[in-house]
């Protein structure tokens, strides 16, 4: 039998857990994202691989998990009365009514607050990259703009976060450059490769259009053809951007190749699946033989970041091509 004591403070808990539940700490795996950044600085700058830039690390990823855990807040506070009408979201806590708007609203504030105040700890250029996360939770899911509700918008302005996640990595060990952008954009091109068969599961999962239009508004334009479209063309832009930084800065890459288009190959298998396990990302470690193909991936890559093969160079003959331009752009 239960104590009086407990009996008055199961409330409070009951009425606490809601809230951490919209803050979706089970979603933070997603700033493993971050880990491309970290390696690619490293491999600039050998130099930084010390102990001693680990707290910096270890700070950049509690105040990125803390600002996403905010833009999930206001995601599930504003799509309150669309995932009602959805078989699972249903239940979330938002939409079963299971919190007050205004808790609701100050755990958003708060949550950007504390995680940019530590970004602004780490360097002005890792705050920067924090707010552009944050903001771009405002462009996704708030009015006038509200992105997610605009068809292919609303998959180029989430899958955004992947590139921002990069800078988040990159930032905290060199604050005085950026990245290649040819493995910015490839990184969000992929982003969009998997936010796009997200939504081809999603429509083939609730399998009523009329459904689908009331539960997301870009549905309306969206047929399986379209999304299938799409994500064909963010996996060949993705692998394009991703030559051109293979080229330019490290031919031995492109050994890695085949892996990479095996781990493209192997997502669009389960993304096809009927309930595809696409639609809840954070549960694709359930996918075992996934998890160790995607373990072998990155091992892969890593390993070819830090290898040097000059026989490459002279077997592919990257040398510029010597042609005159017709036009030269100056800036």
């Amino acid at each position: 039998m239960a104590t009086a004591s407990e009996t008055r403070a199961a409330p409070a808990y009951q009425g606490l857990r809601p809230y951490v539940q919209m803050a979706r700490v089970d979603h933070w795996f997603k700033n493993a994202f971050m880990l491309a950044g970290v390696v690619l600085a490293l491999f600039v700058e050998p130099s930084l691989a010390r102990l001693d830039v680990l707290p910096e690390l270890i700070l950049a990823v509690v105040a990125t998990c803390l600002v996403a855990s905010s833009n999930y807040v206001l995601n599930e506070m504003l799509d309150a009365p669309y995932d009602r009408k959805h078989p699972v979201k249903k239940h979330r806590p938002a939409a079963a009514e299971k919190v007050r708007r205004r808790w609701a609203l100050a755990e958003w504030l708060g949550l950007a607050t504390v995680g940019l105040g530590l970004a602004l700890a780490v360097n002005a250029m890792f705050a920067a990259s924090a707010l552009a996360l944050w903001v771009m939770g405002i462009v996704y899911n708030v009015k006038p703009v509200r992105s997610k509700e605009l068809p292919y918008l609303d998959v180029l302005s989430e899958s955004v976060n992947n590139p921002i996640r990069l800078l988040l990595g990159w930032f905290p060990l060199i604050p005085d450059r950026v990245p290649p952008l040819s493995l910015v954009f490839s990184y969000w091109m992929v982003g969009a490769f998997f936010m796009a068969l997200k939504r081809f599961a999603e429509y083939r999962a609730i399998g009523d259009r009329a459904t689908a239009i009331r539960y997301r508004r870009s549905f309306k334009h969206y047929d399986e053809q379209r999304l299938l479209v799409s994500v064909f063309f963010y996996a060949i832009a993705a692998s394009l951007f991703a030559g051109v930084f293979i080229v330019r800065y490290h031919l031995e890459l492109i050994l890695g190749i085949p892996i990479g288009a095996g781990f493209l190959a192997f997502y669009l298998k389960l993304g096809l699946q009927q309930d595809s396990p696409v639609q809840n990302p954070e549960r694709l470690y359930r996918e075992r033989g996934f998890l160790l193909y995607t373990v072998g991936c990155l091992a892969v890559f890593v390993l070819l970041m830090f290898v040097r093969i000059p026989a490459l160079y002279e077997a592919f003959n990257v040398d510029l091509v010597k042609t005159a331009p017709l036009w030269t752009i100056e800036r």
